[in-house]
């Protein structure tokens, strides 16, 4: 495939846009419009309905991406760049992919990647096309948007032919042949508008946005803002880049804030404009403006830019925007306002979004324009929230910017939680899997599940108040909703794809309210299994959680199981260690009635008699499920004592000195640790980890609990000796990354001691491993069993096979084990109330909501619309086709397509949807170059050429052919019912 972009012709445009509408009630898949109401806003002597938009970028370099952001709700549109460089030579110069917005964003590309020639007439189809949609479709006030261009980089290109051609046709393109076909155009379409349509001004812009290289000097800048502002007659606003706030300032900002991986020396610091050059020349362009009678301002602010580390993208610079650029840019705004006594207009763009849109409103600065957060998932349909949250704000003329409050939001941005760096880097969203060509809408958070738990469904039914029926569900997969509802480490919530709107729905947090509320019906009518046949017997070794999950499973099914615990309680680990402030002992005794109603035969205060013993009293098939109750070793001298042994002490009551507390470890259990110590009544407790918090294997949620409750944490030190009331570490640097991509601590020579009374050792917990070999099972070099181990008939997990193990993983393990015993996997039926309409689902997509009154109104069920590949595009390559049976298929339109990447980041498959999903082709040229590419192009006659499974053959449609009925149903649908898209 080819990163050149083919613009759609105004007819196909318009076919496809009224098309599209009158079938979907949709353009270029936004699925709801946003309608103007009444107020506007003064600007550039035109007037907006609302004061936001697209910034110059990848979603304003098309006119279906304009459309798009139009029907949305943006009425100030920041058209990207151009300059002298365009075409073919610039894009050649754009390593691909050049987008990375998963949570901070970078890109590696700039302006334009058309022509400037072609770039105009995507500005006047878009222009024409806004005013049109404006009027028949009932959207707003047709002449109450504003298209403000941007140019760039210097004087001499500016003032050449090539972009001085394109400022005179965008200040008047009425001798233009484009603006002339769009209008004759717009009449074809629409003949009883034809008084309107002559009316459409061809006037597209009056204003610009200048945009200058890093390093350009100042006197250059001016001598471009005063070629605009006076010869040129335009409203001007003049980009600045970060930089601005100087070196120190902003590394300061961004370390502070959890971004000190961001890497950048000083040069551009040194080599852009500076803050003493630029206060008085702005001074003296806003005069010039005065004079002129022009509006004059600063956009604020450029992207930043910062090295490439970690091959974040294919390029040696990247320029940074999104939620780490709002606090720079913030910050450059509150020192610009007291500079200018906030009369100073900023134009803003840096990391604007639904979640602070308004307070940048309310402080006087406007227009806003975006590109990350409509990058992200949602789309351009996050615009449609941002306008019908401004519409609750007074709208007034530009009187000047509220220092004090931009001052405050700046400083307030530094602890925001929507902009710092979470503690430890994100964990991986995508799944393992590949997308499929058909088929592939899915519910990550499902796929990231260790059991499969069906989770849009049981949300959705707590939506609808269906307790005992979310219950009941949960309970197909998962025995145990008290407990993994209360600790589990929900590795569903790290994929749900609302993370990249604010935060998780609160899965774990759900699945709880769904067994505290629906256990009691659940339970009055949950009758005993029916005896199953076969002589079958299972013995349970273990009553930790993943022991439970085996008797539930194997005695559901009628088989009788006898689990051996040889404490009290059932529970295991979680029950005599974890601390009560984490879960309680009711939660776990209402998991483990849920096992005793399966039939199981509990035998507590009992230790499992050997295999041997065990087969000779009838048991066909064993299941260790003993947890990970030796100690590892931590071989320094002094008061140590081991956290399992440590906690279960705690926990029991047991009386246990503590004085200053130091916890050696980085998981969850020494969280635990250390976070008890404080409870019980330590004068300090200290983690101790020789690398820092974000390497921790810990949860992230763990990990900002201990830090919440108060744990000290010494970072980068490895313990020598605890002796007389201290603990000597000597302190360590992080090397390079090992294995598992962690960097290695090294040994620096140097010292440091803390006070410390006891050393409570949570480094590697470990099995038991005699217990196996003694019953002649088979352990690897960790003195761990294979899950069907060598002896017929036993069977190990949880943490006995995989060493300290999740409770969910525990789950998953006895689960496979029930199925080999019952010799195949469990049936069940999802309730039909499980699952939420495609409506619904739409409604809720570019919605970000951090809180709800239940987390089903924030769930996005993906299970029934993912989509995610065609709402981030900004070039609307990828497209939603609804077959004749209702499902519905992503096809990518290659024509439309430059690469950029997006879609391959929020895919939650482990795939790039750009290649790997069927594409439509319109060129014999674009499917041969496109090899890795699967899809067809039509060739006229019923026929196709097509690319499938690494063979090209040609299909006739209208006869007998090698095309699968799936495919075959697809290029049809699209052929007969989307031919709009053909070109």
């Amino acid at each position: 495939m080819s990163e050149l972009m083919t613009p759609i012709p105004f007819r196909e445009l318009m076919t496809w846009v009224t098309a599209e509408y009158q079938k979907e009630g949709t353009v270029f898949g936004v699925h709801k419009p946003y309608q103007a109401g009444v107020k506007t806003l003064p600007i550039f002597g035109e007037k907006i309905e609302t004061p936001f938009g697209p910034a110059a970028g990848p979603n304003t370099q098309l006119a279906q991406n304009i459309i798009a952001s139009y029907f949305a709700g943006a009425r100030f549109f920041e058209l990207k760049t151009v300059q002298k460089m365009d075409g073919a030579d610039l894009a050649a110069c754009i390593n691909r992919p050049c987008i990375l917005a998963e949570d901070e964003c970078y890109n590696c590309e700039w302006s334009t990647e058309l022509y400037v020639r072609q770039a105009f007439e995507e500005y006047v189809k878009a222009w024409c096309a806004c005013k049109i949609m404006a009027k028949v479709y009932g959207l707003g006030d047709p002449n109450a948007f504003v298209f403000n261009m941007s140019v760039g980089y210097d004087l001499a290109g500016i003032q050449g032919e090539k972009v001085d051609g394109f400022l005179s046709g965008m200040t008047d393109a009425s001798q233009t042949p484009i603006f002339q076909e769009c209008i004759r155009v717009l009449k074809e379409f629409f003949p009883a508008e034809e008084s309107f349509i002559d009316a459409i001004t061809p006037h597209i812009s009056g204003s610009v946005t200048l945009s200058t290289l890093h390093g350009c000097p100042p006197d250059e800048i001016e001598r471009i803002a005063s070629y605009l502002i006076e010869k040129k007659k335009l409203h001007t606003f003049v980009k600045c880049n970060p930089t601005i706030l100087g070196y120190e300032t902003a590394r300061s900002i961004l370390d502070g804030m959890g971004y000190d991986y961001i890497a950048f020396d000083d040069h551009h610091f040194k080599e852009d404009l500076q803050y003493e050059d630029a206060v008085p020349m702005f001074r003296r362009l806003q005069a010039l403006a005065d004079k002129t009678g022009v509006e004059f301002g600063l956009k604020l602010s450029n992207t930043f830019p910062v090295d490439v580390k970690a091959g974040e993208l294919p390029s040696e610079e990247m320029y940074m925007a999104g939620k780490s650029l709002f606090p720079l840019t913030t910050t450059m705004a509150a020192r610009i306002s007291r500079e200018f006594g906030g009369r100073m207009r900023i134009s803003y763009a840096g990391g604007a979004d639904a979640l602070n849109i308004d307070k940048l409103f309310s402080l006087g600065i406007w227009p806003i324009t975006m590109a990350t957060t409509e990058l992200k998932p949602g789309g351009y349909q996050r615009f449609v929230q941002i306008g019908g949250k401004l519409d609750t704000l007074e709208f007034r003329p530009f009187a000047g910017v509220d220092v004090e409050g931009i001052e405050a939001l700046a400083l307030a941005a530094r602890s925001d939680k929507y902009h710092v760096k979470a503690v430890k880097p994100a964990p991986r969203r995508k799944l393992y899997e590949k997308v499929p060509l058909l088929d592939c809408f899915t519910a990550p958070c499902k796929g990231g599940c260790p059991i499969g738990q069906d989770i849009p469904e049981y949300i959705e039914l707590c939506r609808k108040g269906e307790y005992a029926s979310a219950l009941r569900l949960i309970a197909e997969k998962n025995p145990l909703p008290f407990i993994t509802g209360t600790i589990c480490a929900h590795n569903c919530q790290t994929k749900c794809t609302r993370n990249y709107y604010e935060d998780s729905v609160q899965i774990r947090a759900t699945k709880l309210v769904a067994a505290q509320r629906g256990y009691d019906e659940y339970m009055s009518k949950l009758d005993a299994p029916v005896p199953a046949d076969g002589g079958r017997k299972v013995a349970v070794v273990g009553g930790g959680p993943a022991g439970m999950a085996a008797a539930y499973f194997v005695g559901r099914a009628g088989i009788p199981a006898t689990i051996f615990e040889k404490t009290g309680k059932l529970g295991g680990v979680v029950r005599q260690v974890i601390p009560g402030f984490r879960i309680s002992d009711e939660a776990i005794d209402k998991d483990a009635a849920l096992v005793a109603r399966m039939g199981a035969e509990i035998r507590l205060n009992t230790p499992a008699p050997s295999v041997a013993e065990l087969k000779a009293q009838g048991y066909t098939h064993i299941f260790f499920a003993v947890g990970a109750w030796k100690a590892g070793r931590l071989d320094i001298p002094g008061n140590v004592v081991p956290v399992i042994g440590w906690l279960k002490d705690m926990k029991a009551g047991k009386d246990i000195p503590l004085g200053n507390v130091a916890v050696v470890g980085g998981g969850n259990t020494a969280m635990d640790a250390a976070r008890a110590a404080l409870r019980a009544g330590a004068r300090s407790s200290t983690l101790v980890y020789r690398r820092t918090k974000k390497y921790m294997p810990a949860d992230a949620e763990e990990l900002e609990l201990a830090i919440a409750d108060g744990v000290n944490f010494l970072e980068l030190v490895a313990p020598v000796e605890q002796k007389d009331g201290k603990l000597r570490c000597e302190k360590m640097k992080l090397g390079e990354p090992d294995e598992k991509g962690r960097r290695k601590p090294e040994p620096t020579g140097e010292f440091v001691e803390i006070d410390c009374d006891t050393v409570v050792s949570a480094v590697g917990e470990k099995v038991e491993s005699e217990l196996f070999t003694a019953n002649g099972i088979e352990v690897d070099a960790k003195g761990l069993p294979d899950f069907k181990t060598n002896v017929e008939g036993v069977y190990a997990g949880g943490d006995a096979m995989r060493g300290p193990a999740t409770v969910v993983e525990g789950i998953a393990d006895a689960q496979a084990f029930a199925n080999a015993v019952i010799g195949e996997a469990h049936k069940f039926v999802i309730p039909a109330k499980a699952v939420a309409s495609r409506a619904d689902a739409i409604a809720k997509k570019g919605v970000l909501c951090a809180s709800a009154k239940c987390e089903g109104d924030r769930c996005l069920t993906c299970n029934v619309v993912c989509q995610v590949c065609a709402d981030v595009c900004p070039n609307r390559a990828n497209v939603v086709i609804e077959l004749p049976d209702g499902r519905h298929e992503i096809l990518h339109v290659d024509r439309m397509c430059n690469e950029c990447g997006n879609c391959a980041i929020f895919c939650p498959y482990d795939s790039a949807p750009y290649r790997d999903k069927f594409t439509l082709f319109k060129t014999r040229e674009g499917f041969d170059e496109s090899v890795n590419n699967q899809g067809f192009l039509p060739l006229g006659g019923g026929k196709v050429l097509v690319r499938l499974d690494g063979k090209v053959f040609e299909a006739d449609l209208n006869a007998k052919n090698d095309l699968p009925a799936g495919i075959e149903v697809f290029i049809l649908t699209v052929l007969n019912k989307y031919a709009y898209l053909l070109g």
